[in-house]
């Protein structure tokens, strides 16, 4: 499923648009048709990133748990020092619930079973941020401008688990717990005018946490896709 989504995000968004990520100064040469000629690149940049705060507000959906249906509700805010390069501080509220797979699995033929089911409270963290590409896509005879956005950074989150209703099923009270974590996005920013965007972000959290059937750690994974709006200050 991850992948999947990974792919159509990526693949869809790299089918409607030329990337370029060449300098916006760079010239090409073209001696073998007229050696007094040279070609510039095109498709500068209309909107500036540089010298921006920048703050996003939105939400969506969780992608990830088998047993769990989950949704976010987050807020970022920004500042890019160069074009390509800036940070971002991200605070994301989730809440989540049993799904109707988890019944079916308690509720299976004879004693049942217990799924093992975390789900996510909330994350926040900070993140170096890189915007290498843009694109210009004509649709319409309408141009929509957009850059890709990738990040990466540390963080933490805090989750609520049922592992001590697998250690003993007449125990359901929910584990809350808290972790230091990795997380990373993949975002597209879809420019309105200078103030305003949409960006939508696929962000993962990747952190560890004991197992439910011993005292050893696993390394988990939470994934959230979500649109945001967004204001450059």
């Amino acid at each position: 499923m991850i992948k999947t989504i990974l792919f159509l995000f990526t693949f869809l968004t790299l089918s409607i648009g030329n990337i370029s990520n060449a300098s916006e100064g760079d010239t090409y040469s073209f001696t073998w048709l007229d050696p007094d000629k040279e070609v510039f690149v095109l498709q500068n940049r209309k909107f500036r990133k540089k010298g921006k705060f920048h703050v996003a507000v939105g939400g969506g959906m969780t992608t990830s748990g088998s047993f769990v249906n989950g949704t976010n509700l987050q807020a970022r805010g920004g500042y890019f020092f160069k074009e390509e390069w800036g940070f971002e501080l991200l605070y994301s509220k989730n809440a989540g619930e049993e799904n109707t797979d988890a019944q079916a699995v308690r509720n299976s033929t004879g004693a049942g079973s217990t799924p093992y089911r975390q789900i996510t409270n909330y994350y926040m963290g900070g993140l170096l941020l890189w915007s290498p590409f843009y694109t210009k896509i004509n649709t319409f005879n309408t141009i929509i401008y957009m850059d890709y956005i990738f990040g990466l950074g540390i963080g933490k989150i805090e989750e609520s688990n049922n592992r001590l209703e697998l250690q003993n099923t007449l125990n359901k009270t929910d584990t809350v717990e808290s972790h230091n974590a990795l997380i990373w996005s993949l975002g597209m920013k879809f420019f309105v005018n200078d103030s305003f965007s949409i960006r939508p972000d696929f962000t993962g959290v990747v952190f560890k946490s004991q197992r439910p059937d011993t005292t050893a750690e696993e390394v988990y994974s939470h994934y959230d896709l979500s649109i945001s709006v967004v204001m450059d200050l």
